[in-house]
């Protein structure tokens, strides 16, 4: 047994994976084990490492499963340094068997307990992953959820100091197009205490298209208020999504002087990263990014070039960046 596929191909229990850091998101078993077997990059990291949730339900361990939060360390492509995660497979082995037959006893937790590879994710994602493990293994979603969805279509006898976080992610995860419709027309009267966890939870793709309208409304209105926190969660909201409405959004916004923020250029970096694989976009976020001297222009670039499709365009316009420009002092500093 020399990798975690190969552990869960053996261990009987059913599986799920999902990637964590950039994007919470579904990963499917054949890209995680051609992951591990060197064969591609790990399509999302962050801070150089792949971050992910290992879910395994065994049946004769109940309903919920046991879920690995891991985060193992990439070399300079984007490829597993396997040392962490073959020390974390012989400690799984001697913990649980090779077929996880110790799971129901005190083990899992032993095995977590000062792991090296052990990873705690922020609540958000926590939140996310765990609704959307919920919806994976037919389990029902937390009581929360109606009182969210509730509040969220304008129900005046919910306040939302009733609110939870996981009912907002239940909610996330599967929102009900009546919801959508009717938080459209108030998205910004919720109270930024509602708006921002709400916004951190749909930064990872899951923006009903019904709300890009509203959201872009209120992004005006967060840069009008000058409040640039409330600003940047609705930034990331709306970078997360998919749509190609948003690429050329995004392309309009990068030729506002005023909106470049330091804050706002690593929101971009952090999830919008799929909308600058358009080489225009790419450039003048590279020229946006370089020409900040209150970011780590070294840190964010090397961490976006270890995302598979952006590695060589970015390698390539640094490569090519006139000495003049902002870019070129940028790579000239580094190469010193």
């Amino acid at each position: 047994m020399q990798t975690l596929s190969d552990f869960f191909a053996q261990s009987g229990a059913e599986v799920a994976l999902a990637s964590l850091g950039r994007r919470v998101a579904p990963l499917t078993r054949d890209t995680f084990e051609a992951f591990e077997r060197e064969r591609q990059a790990w399509p999302l990291p962050w801070n150089a490492q792949a971050q992910f949730a290992c879910a395994l339900r065994w049946p004769a361990a109940g309903a919920d499963p046991v879920v690995w939060f891991l985060a193992l360390p990439l070399d300079e492509q984007g490829m597993l340094s396997p040392a962490s995660r073959d020390a974390f497979l012989e400690r799984l082995l001697l913990t649980l068997g090779a077929s996880g037959e110790a799971v129901g006893t005190s083990a899992p937790d032993n095995l977590m307990q000062d792991n090296p590879v052990a990873l705690e994710p922020e609540l958000h994602q926590r939140a996310l992953l765990h609704a959307r493990l919920s919806r994976h293994f037919a389990r029902p979603p937390s009581p929360q959820r109606e009182l969210a969805a509730r509040y969220l279509a304008g129900d005046a006898e919910v306040h939302w100091q009733l609110l939870g976080l996981q009912g907002l992610a239940d909610w996330v995860v599967d929102p009900d197009p009546a919801t959508c419709a009717a938080l459209a027309p108030r998205l910004g009267q919720l109270p930024r205490e509602v708006l921002i966890p709400l916004c951190y939870l749909m930064e990872h793709g899951d923006l009903p298209t019904s709300l890009h309208a509203p959201l872009t409304d209120c992004l005006a209105q967060a840069h009008v208020d000058q409040d640039l926190e409330r600003y940047c969660a609705l930034l990331r909201a709306l970078l997360g999504s998919r749509d190609a409405t948003m690429s050329a959004w995004l392309g309009q916004w990068l030729e506002h002087d005023e909106l470049m923020a330091a804050d706002c250029l690593v929101a971009v970096a952090a999830r919008g990263w799929h909308h600058l694989e358009d080489e225009g976009r790419l450039g003048r976020f590279l020229e946006r990014l370089a020409a900040n001297e209150q970011l780590h222009f070294r840190r964010v670039v090397r961490d976006l070039a270890l995302i598979p499709r952006l590695r060589l365009p970015i390698l390539m316009m640094l490569r090519q960046a006139p000495r003049d420009s902002a870019l070129g002092r940028r790579v000239a500093e580094w190469n010193v």
